[in-house]
Protein backbone atom coordinates (compact mmCIF):
# COMPACT_ATOMS: atom_id res chain seq x y z
CA UNK A 1 0.00 0.00 0.00
CA UNK A 2 2.97 2.70 0.84
CA UNK A 3 4.29 1.86 -3.11
CA UNK A 4 0.64 2.94 -4.23
CA UNK A 5 0.32 6.05 -2.06
CA UNK A 6 4.29 7.11 -2.94
CA UNK A 7 2.87 6.59 -6.51
CA UNK A 8 -0.22 8.74 -5.97
CA UNK A 9 2.07 11.44 -4.41
CA UNK A 10 4.79 11.41 -8.18
CA UNK A 11 1.95 11.60 -10.17
CA UNK A 12 0.15 14.60 -7.97
CA UNK A 13 3.38 16.33 -8.11
CA UNK A 14 4.45 15.00 -12.07
CA UNK A 15 0.60 15.93 -12.99
CA UNK A 16 0.58 19.56 -12.01
CA UNK A 17 4.24 20.19 -13.14
CA UNK A 18 3.86 18.94 -16.19
CA UNK A 19 0.53 20.71 -16.93
CA UNK A 20 2.14 24.18 -15.70
CA UNK A 21 5.55 23.67 -18.04
CA UNK A 22 2.68 22.71 -21.07
CA UNK A 23 0.69 25.79 -20.69
CA UNK A 24 3.59 28.28 -19.67
CA UNK A 25 5.84 26.83 -22.91
CA UNK A 26 3.16 25.40 -25.01
CA UNK A 27 -0.33 26.43 -24.68
CA UNK A 28 0.26 30.68 -23.94
CA UNK A 29 3.13 31.46 -26.67
CA UNK A 30 0.95 29.07 -29.36
CA UNK A 31 -1.90 30.90 -28.32
CA UNK A 32 -0.59 34.36 -29.23
CA UNK A 33 1.19 33.41 -32.05
CA UNK A 34 -1.84 31.76 -33.93
CA UNK A 35 -5.08 33.22 -32.52
CA UNK A 36 -5.76 36.99 -34.64
CA UNK A 37 -6.95 38.80 -32.01
CA UNK A 38 -5.01 39.06 -28.69
CA UNK A 39 -8.02 39.58 -26.97
CA UNK A 40 -8.72 35.79 -27.93
CA UNK A 41 -5.47 34.47 -27.01
CA UNK A 42 -5.57 36.08 -23.64
CA UNK A 43 -9.10 35.42 -23.22
CA UNK A 44 -8.10 31.69 -24.01
CA UNK A 45 -4.96 31.34 -21.96
CA UNK A 46 -7.41 32.96 -18.78
CA UNK A 47 -9.74 29.98 -19.74
CA UNK A 48 -6.94 27.40 -19.55
CA UNK A 49 -5.09 28.90 -16.75
CA UNK A 50 -8.05 28.70 -14.34
CA UNK A 51 -8.83 25.40 -15.07
CA UNK A 52 -5.02 24.47 -14.03
CA UNK A 53 -5.21 26.48 -11.08
CA UNK A 54 -8.10 24.32 -9.66
CA UNK A 55 -6.91 21.05 -11.03
CA UNK A 56 -3.33 22.01 -9.12
CA UNK A 57 -5.48 23.05 -5.95
CA UNK A 58 -6.78 19.24 -6.14
CA UNK A 59 -3.76 17.53 -6.95
CA UNK A 60 -1.82 19.47 -4.13
CA UNK A 61 -4.56 18.51 -1.75
CA UNK A 62 -4.42 15.21 -2.88
CA UNK A 63 -0.90 14.59 -2.44
CA UNK A 64 -1.14 16.24 0.96
CA UNK A 65 -3.56 13.66 2.17
CA UNK A 66 -2.30 10.85 0.80
CA UNK A 67 1.17 12.03 2.78
CA UNK A 68 -1.26 12.38 5.52
CA UNK A 69 -2.49 8.70 5.18
CA UNK A 70 1.13 7.29 4.18
CA UNK A 71 2.51 8.65 7.46
CA UNK A 72 -0.05 7.23 9.55
CA UNK A 73 -0.87 10.70 10.29
CA UNK A 74 2.21 12.11 11.95
CA UNK A 75 2.99 15.13 11.56
CA UNK A 76 6.30 15.02 11.33
CA UNK A 77 6.22 14.02 7.71
CA UNK A 78 4.79 17.48 7.36
CA UNK A 79 7.88 19.19 7.48
CA UNK A 80 9.39 17.68 5.33
CA UNK A 81 10.58 19.34 2.11
CA UNK A 82 8.60 17.63 -0.12
CA UNK A 83 5.64 18.63 1.94
CA UNK A 84 6.51 22.37 2.20
CA UNK A 85 7.38 22.72 -1.69
CA UNK A 86 3.86 20.93 -2.80
CA UNK A 87 1.96 23.56 0.15
CA UNK A 88 3.52 26.25 -1.42
CA UNK A 89 2.82 25.26 -4.67
CA UNK A 90 -0.96 25.23 -3.25
CA UNK A 91 -0.54 28.92 -1.62
CA UNK A 92 0.92 30.55 -4.77
CA UNK A 93 -1.57 28.74 -6.94
CA UNK A 94 -4.60 30.00 -4.63
CA UNK A 95 -3.47 33.62 -4.31
CA UNK A 96 -3.02 33.74 -8.83
CA UNK A 97 -6.20 32.67 -8.96
CA UNK A 98 -8.62 34.41 -6.03
CA UNK A 99 -6.20 37.52 -6.04
CA UNK A 100 -4.21 38.28 -9.13
CA UNK A 101 -6.63 36.57 -11.58
CA UNK A 102 -9.56 37.75 -9.99
CA UNK A 103 -8.57 41.01 -10.10
CA UNK A 104 -7.11 41.03 -14.22
CA UNK A 105 -10.85 39.62 -15.34
CA UNK A 106 -12.56 42.52 -13.50
CA UNK A 107 -10.00 44.68 -15.94
CA UNK A 108 -10.28 43.27 -18.62
CA UNK A 109 -14.21 43.99 -18.05
CA UNK A 110 -13.58 47.42 -17.66
CA UNK A 111 -11.14 47.61 -20.45
CA UNK A 112 -14.06 45.64 -22.67
CA UNK A 113 -10.85 45.01 -25.33
CA UNK A 114 -6.92 45.14 -24.19
CA UNK A 115 -5.79 45.88 -27.53
CA UNK A 116 -7.99 49.13 -28.08
CA UNK A 117 -7.00 50.33 -24.71
CA UNK A 118 -4.73 53.03 -24.82
CA UNK A 119 -1.06 52.28 -23.53
CA UNK A 120 -2.02 55.16 -21.26
CA UNK A 121 -4.55 53.76 -19.36
CA UNK A 122 -3.96 53.45 -15.55
CA UNK A 123 -6.18 49.95 -16.37
CA UNK A 124 -4.00 48.90 -18.70
CA UNK A 125 -1.24 49.76 -16.32
CA UNK A 126 -2.92 47.81 -13.71
CA UNK A 127 -3.80 45.00 -15.54
CA UNK A 128 0.35 45.21 -17.03
CA UNK A 129 1.82 44.90 -13.33
CA UNK A 130 -0.75 42.39 -12.59
CA UNK A 131 0.24 40.02 -15.18
CA UNK A 132 3.94 40.43 -14.23
CA UNK A 133 2.83 38.71 -10.64
CA UNK A 134 0.99 36.27 -12.23
CA UNK A 135 4.03 35.08 -14.09
CA UNK A 136 6.10 35.44 -10.90
CA UNK A 137 4.02 33.23 -8.80
CA UNK A 138 3.55 30.70 -12.43
CA UNK A 139 7.60 30.77 -11.88
CA UNK A 140 7.26 29.78 -8.13
CA UNK A 141 5.15 27.19 -8.46
CA UNK A 142 7.25 26.10 -11.18
CA UNK A 143 10.26 26.00 -9.07
CA UNK A 144 8.61 25.00 -6.30
CA UNK A 145 7.55 21.92 -8.37
CA UNK A 146 11.07 20.92 -9.04
CA UNK A 147 12.08 21.22 -5.78
CA UNK A 148 8.79 18.94 -4.58
CA UNK A 149 10.09 16.57 -7.28
CA UNK A 150 13.81 16.59 -6.26
CA UNK A 151 13.15 16.15 -2.67
CA UNK A 152 10.20 12.91 -3.37
CA UNK A 153 13.29 11.30 -5.29
CA UNK A 154 16.03 11.77 -2.60
CA UNK A 155 13.33 10.87 0.00
CA UNK A 156 13.66 6.82 -2.30
CA UNK A 157 17.21 7.37 -2.47
CA UNK A 158 17.63 8.56 0.88
CA UNK A 159 15.32 7.15 3.50
CA UNK A 160 15.27 8.05 7.07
Amino acid sequence: MSNFLRTVEFLCVGLWLGSDAFLSFVVAPGAFSVLARRDQAGAMVGYALGRMHFAGIFLGLLFLVVRWGRSGGALASFKSPAVLAVSLMVVLTLISQFTVSAKMALLRIQMGSIEATSTSSPLLEEFSRLHRVSVSLEGGVLLAGFAAMYWLVRELACPR
